[in-house]
């Protein structure tokens, strides 16, 4: 391996976390199943993940108040020239009723699951106009605050406990909302995805998100205290590439999402069965090759990390 980065706790030469995004309230009964089933749906399969793997930990990125009911545009307003800027391109729920407060037995499922941290996934992971799911886009950094405010105050109400970690819903991280999660006191963003990037020590992500950002370090963004992660594993890697970013002393960053399959759209990464077994696979792999020279940790504690050094 090379030279031990500094943001490694002594003893450990790379690192392990792994992130879920999209998790929500939907149930089987909705256009698709993101975490309302419990442990028969997606949080079941990563409570099995956990169980198997007890040195194994997860960030859930969860939405405050989850609103697409489709992730394709579907709404013939959506066609018409000066109108589809203004109008949801699919089929929406109504607001507050995938609110996480409203769902008390899905937060007490997430509170009680081991070794995992809830961060926040956008608000409603909604925009008016063709990139329906790219939530931030033109906004000030006074709305981008407001937004904030108010997915933070769903989770208080809620009693959801959480870390101050943030996912732009489809990568998208404009200047605006950078700074007001730095306002909002956020330590944590992950807004970059890279899954082609051949694994180097100074290699930069190109692909979803920020271009540039270290593709296997983490880092903290120029000009402020917010620490960065990349993905840059996932479904449709192969094992070299895990392999790759251990033995060049990185984190080795696996990203999944909730649901497979719904609202007219399939997930590469979606925490399918299919999924499940390969990152069985994967992660018992690891700790044969590795052993104990592998951090398996969360962006959380990275974070904390290092923002202390």
């Amino acid at each position: 391996m090379d030279v031990t980065p500094t943001w490694l706790p002594p003893g450990k030469e790379a690192a392990v976390c792994f992130s879920v995004d999209d998790v929500h309230p939907g149930t089987s009964a909705d256009a698709y199943e993101a975490g309302g089933d419990l442990e028969r749906g997606a949080l079941g399969r990563i409570a099995r993940l956990l169980d198997r793997h007890p040195r194994l930990a997860v960030t859930l990125f969860v939405t405050p108040d989850w609103r697409p009911n489709g992730l394709v545009a579907t709404r013939l307003a959506a066609r018409v020239p000066g109108l589809r800027r203004l109008v949801h391109a699919a089929s929406v729920h109504p607001k507050g009723r995938m609110r996480v407060d409203r769902h008390p037995d899905f937060v007490a499922f997430l509170n009680a699951m081991p070794r995992t941290e809830v961060a926040v996934h956008g608000l409603h992971h909604l925009h008016p106009g063709p990139r329906l799911a790219v939530e931030f886009q033109a906004q000030d950094r006074a709305e981008c605050g407001r937004k904030l405010r108010e997915a933070l105050a769903i989770f208080d109400r809620g009693g959801l406990r959480y870390v101050r970690g943030f996912a732009p819903p489809a990568w998208n991280l404009p200047p605006p909302l950078a700074e007001a999660l730095a306002d909002c006191s956020f330590e944590l963003v992950s807004s970059a995805r890279d899954l082609q990037t051949p694994v180097t020590a100074d290699a930069r992500a190109a692909m979803s998100g920020l271009h540039g950002v270290s593709l296997i370090h983490p880092e903290i963004l120029p000009g402020s205290r917010l620490v960065h992660f990349t993905t840059n594993f996932q479904a449709t890697s192969p094992r070299e590439r895990a392999y790759a970013v251990v033995e060049h002393g990185g984190l080795l960053a696996v990203k999944a999402h909730a649901f497979k399959r719904g609202g007219g759209h399939t997930m590469l990464d979606g925490l399918d069965e299919l999924y499940c077994n390969y990152l069985d696979l994967l992660f018992a792999d690891l700790d044969r090759r590795y052993g104990d020279a592998l951090w398996w940790t969360s962006m959380g504690t990275i974070a904390q990390r290092v923002r202390a050094a």
